[in-house]
């Protein structure tokens, strides 16, 4: 009974994993066709964007969105007081979060991190994203402009079960652009990892010398 229980398991792991694969690769093809990055780019920022979401909870399509809006996915991007990268990670303002980032120009630290101060602000606003991404980028606007871009990215970057959701239909698409699904927004949990650290952090920096939305 038990190697039958070993056989299931492992079966709903590479089930999950090839989901995940097809994921990523229709992710990657969208960032190469929008956004004109190469191949192996697109991979890198799909494969990190698919590992923080699943690390703090996050839909992928919320974390592109940002990444558009904030860089248009140009890794080098730099902005005001020091914004780094593609999230736009404001380094004076969140020392904690870096201590072992060599290079916050470097995708998959960059989307770590940035993930990582959002899903703080999202924290310390008990679970309102809303609350959370005004927090991010300062002001109303920004938050309700993330919730629109996130329609380009939801036909591209749903959840992993968003097939078996009831708002999820392929029908919606109009003019190249999909309606939002309504569950993203719901779609937020509390993940224990990592969780003292990342609200202590953002937190610090949300009331220390620099503005809360110094990313």
């Amino acid at each position: 009974m038990s190697r039958l229980l070993c056989l299931i398991v492992l079966s709903l792991g590479l089930m999950q994993t090839a989901t995940a694969d097809e994921n990523t690769d229709r992710m990657s093809a969208y960032l190469t066709h929008k956004f004109g990055l190469a191949k192996d780019k697109a991979r890198q920022i799909s494969d990190a964007v698919q590992s923080a979401a699943s690390k703090y909870s996050l839909p992928p399509a919320l974390l592109l969105a940002i990444i558009s809006i904030e860089s248009r996915f140009k890794e080098k991007a730099k902005g005001a007081n020091g914004a780094t990268g593609l999230m736009q990670v404001v380094p004076q303002a969140h020392r904690g979060l870096l201590r072992n980032v060599k290079d916050l120009t470097e995708p998959t630290a960059n989307i770590d991190v940035g993930s990582a101060i959002l899903y703080g602000y999202m924290r310390s606003a008990n679970g309102d994203m809303n609350a959370a991404l005004k927090s991010y980028g300062g002001s109303k606007a920004y938050a309700q402009k993330v919730s629109l871009r996130v329609e380009d990215f939801a036909a591209v970057a749903a959840p992993q079960d968003a097939s078996q959701h009831p708002d999820a239909q392929a029908d919606t698409c109009e003019a190249d652009r999909c309606a939002a699904p309504v569950y993203w927004a719901n779609a937020f949990t509390m993940p224990a990892i990592n969780a003292a650290r990342v609200s202590g952090a953002a937190s610090a920096s949300a009331s220390g010398g620099l503005p809360a939305a110094s990313r």
